[in-house]
């Protein structure tokens, strides 16, 4: 069982930058492939990024040059670094884990999730 704990969401204005933390627990965290999932008011859930156990990183086309996934297996954590932020950022923010094993797994989709965290609000204003 992993539990996931986000930090680090709140208001900013249009241009901004906020940085997402999220606490994973567990001793096998380096063997998670991490990421985050938004969910805007009406809108479905999506991908925004992922870190493959061994640092490797993926995002979507609407957050590419703009956002930055990372992680640190040595504090069981995973961060979203956010820039240039834009009113349709404006959403719930999910930490996601997928249990890699000895692969290579990665949360991309809804389906390759294992576990979701409780989510942290980000709100860009213009």
């Amino acid at each position: 069982q992993v539990q996931l704990v986000e930090s680090g969401g709140g208001s900013v204005q249009v241009g901004g930058s906020l940085r997402l933390s999220c606490a994973a627990s567990g001793r096998t965290f380096s063997r998670y492939g991490m990421g985050w999932f938004r969910q805007a008011p009406g809108k479905e859930r999506e991908f925004v990024a992922a870190v493959r156990w061994d640092g490797r990183t993926y995002y979507a086309d609407s957050v590419k040059d703009r956002f930055t996934v990372s992680r640190d297996n040595a504090k069981n954590t995973v961060y979203l670094q956010m820039n240039s932020l834009k009113p349709e950022d404006t959403a719930v923010y999910y930490c996601v884990a997928a249990n890699a094993g000895w692969g290579y797994r990665v949360p991309l989709i809804a389906n390759d999730v294992d576990y979701w965290g409780q989510g942290t609000q980000v709100t860009v204003s213009s």
